[in-house]
């Protein structure tokens, strides 16, 4: 496996197993999974007992897997997008303008308090956590919807147990 270091060089690092040497990556019984939503994915399927994520037969887990994969083919090309202030190629593009993504997530979340509605789930983690770390910046402007929804997201004790863990 050719594995590059983050800073670009043509070092190989094999302490990461992501093929391009990116985050987040994790090797698990021999089985590599990198990618958010692949981890995701993952991980609730080998855990169900932590009920995170709707297994197959959920009448959830069709927005559950949808959601997955439009955080990771939606909404982050739109964000790195925006961030790079390149227009969208419109017809071109597996992804829409991140105004149209928010629009989307919006309406989702005032139906909420969950992506998945009334259920907290892994695709929760993924996008509260992202909204968390730009909320009130100008990528993404304070709102009362995306407010209480971050805050419901950091404010489980599962987060606070893993910043607590990340922090030392």
């Amino acid at each position: 496996m050719d594995i590059r270091r983050p800073d670009g060089s043509g070092a190989r690092d094999p302490k990461n197993p992501h093929p391009h040497g990116k985050v987040p990556a994790i090797v698990d019984d021999g089985t590599l999974v990198f990618e958010s939503s692949a981890i995701a994915l993952y991980l609730t399927d080998k855990f169900p007992k932590n009920g995170i994520g709707p297994l197959p037969g959920d009448p959830k887990r069709g927005a559950y897997v949808s959601w997955l994969a439009y955080y990771c083919g939606v909404m982050e090309p739109a964000w790195i997008t925006k961030f790079l202030n390149v227009e969208t190629p419109r017809g071109r593009a597996g992804w829409v303008p991140v105004e149209e993504t928010m629009e989307f997530t919006m309406k989702t979340l005032r139906e909420g308090p969950y992506i998945l509605g009334e259920t907290f789930s892994a695709v929760d983690v993924l996008v509260g956590t992202t909204f968390a770390m730009f909320m009130g910046t100008p990528a993404l402007a304070k709102d009362p919807v995306l407010e209480g929804y971050v805050n419901r997201v950091v404010g489980r004790p599962a987060y606070a147990r893993a910043m607590a863990r990340d922090n030392g």
